[in-house]
């Protein structure tokens, strides 16, 4: 675990790579609870007879899913001390490059990117890569934006 208490920590960790993190499986459960919040109830997802015959011979976490397990997986590479407030400001760029299978694991690894003064505080780009044990492509890589404003 990682633990940043200034802007200064983060610059002299820009380009270093942090985890990667702990295995954390995904089960169907999860999938569909995921396909009940948000309406996507794609058969790929929910039906595990009929994606059995399908095109990744089961079920598979959604794309949104598996990125919106960041939260979660980040917990386990770094932390901030010191910061008052941290506001997920966006994200630049994600691509989903492999299907997530049901009962696989996911972890996290990170790179930051840039760290850059804004009012208040600083803006943190970081590339997100989860990658699964089940295959050699990572399944989600996104670049994430969160703004962070330390204590005085």
């Amino acid at each position: 675990m990682r633990v940043f208490t200034s802007p200064d920590d983060l610059a002299a960790a820009i380009g270093e790579e942090i985890g990667p993190g702990p295995w954390h499986r995904i089960e169907q459960e999860r999938v569909d609870a995921f396909a009940a919040a948000t309406g996507d109830d794609q058969w790929i997802h929910i039906d595990p007879e009929r994606a059995a015959h399908g095109p990744f011979g089961g079920t598979i976490a959604h794309g949104y899913l598996t990125l919106s397990l960041l939260p979660l997986l980040v917990r386990d590479l770094y932390r901030f001390d010191g910061v008052a407030m941290a506001v997920n400001y966006g994200l630049n760029k994600v691509r989903f490059p492999a299907p997530v299978r049901v009962g696989a694991s996911v972890r996290l690894s990170a790179r930051f990117l840039t760290v850059e003064p804004v009012s208040g505080g600083v803006q943190l780009a970081a590339q997100m890569t989860i990658g699964t044990d089940s295959g050699d492509k990572p399944c989600c890589v996104a670049e994430t934006v969160t703004r962070l404003h330390f204590r005085p």
